[in-house]
C-alpha cells in the first residue's frame, strides 16, 4: 500500500528477457534500502525487487503490466517517480493507492494556472464511474484531487511542488500516464452494483 506522495524519482535503464525483466537506476539512499522481495511503486505500478547491484534495480513485469501500465514504453533515461510503501506508523498525506493501475490515459492538455499547471487527461469510458470531483486519483502513482471531470476526461491541478519533485512537471500533450482510480470509490461502486 502507498500513499501517493512521491519519495525518489529514478531514471529507467533497459529492458532484458523480452521486456519481462526491467532495470531501473534509483538514488542510492533507496537502493540501500530496498532488498530482494520487497515492493517499489514505479511510476505508480506495484512491483517487486528480483535483483539489485549497486543502484540498479531489476523487477520483473508480467503481461498484465505490460498490457495495463506504460511501463513496456519507456525510452531510455526517461524520469520514473518511485515510493516506498507504507508502513504502520507512516503519515497517510495522500490517498489510499494500493500500486494496481486501472489503465493509460493520454495528457490531452497543458495549461498555465498560477502557481503551477492544469492537465486535461482522457479518461476511457469504463474508469468514469470510479472518477468524481473532488475526489483522489493517482497519476504516475502522485496522488491528486480530480478538479473536474467529463465524460471522456478530467482536469487535475499540480501545484509547484507537484511540479518540481514528480515527472507530472514534463508531461506534455500526448503523454501516455498510469491512472489508478480511488480504491474506496471501486469498492462502493461494487458494493452498490451488486446490490441493486
Amino acid at each position: 500500500m502507498f500513499t501517493g506522495l512521491i519519495s525518489h524519482r529514478g531514471h529507467f535503464r533497459e529492458y532484458r528477457q523480452s521486456r519481462s525483466e526491467l532495470v531501473i537506476e534509483v538514488p542510492e539512499e533507496l537502493s540501500c534500502r530496498l532488498e530482494k522481495g520487497q515492493s517499489l511503486a514505479v511510476d505508480g505500478v506495484c512491483l517487486t525487487v528480483t535483483s539489485g547491484h549497486s543502484r540498479l534495480l531489476t523487477f520483473n513485469l508480467s503481461r498484465e503490466t505490460l498490457q495495463k501500465t506504460t511501463l513496456g514504453q519507456l525510452r531510455p533515461g526517461q524520469e520514473l517517480n518511485l515510493e516506498l510503501p507504507v508502513t504502520a506508523d507512516s503519515l497517510l498525506g495522500g490517498h489510499l493507492v494500493t500500486g494496481h493501475v486501472d489503465g493509460i490515459g493520454r495528457v490531452l492538455e497543458v495549461k498555465p494556472r498560477r502557481p503551477g499547471r492544469r492537465l486535461k487527461i482522457r479518461l476511457d469510458r469504463e474508469l468514469r464511474k470510479f472518477v468524481v470531483e473532488k475526489g483522489s486519483i493517482a497519476v504516475n502513482g502522485v496522488s491528486l484531487t480530480v478538479a473536474a471531470v467529463a465524460a471522456g476526461y478530467f482536469e487535475v491541478e499540480l501545484i509547484p511542488a507537484t511540479l518540481e519533485e514528480t515527472n507530472l512537471g514534463r508531461l506534455q500533450p500526448g503523454a501516455r500516464v498510469n491512472l489508478e482510480c480511488d480504491i474506496i470509490g471501486k469498492y462502493v461502486y461494487n458494493f452498490m452494483s451488486r446490490s441493486r
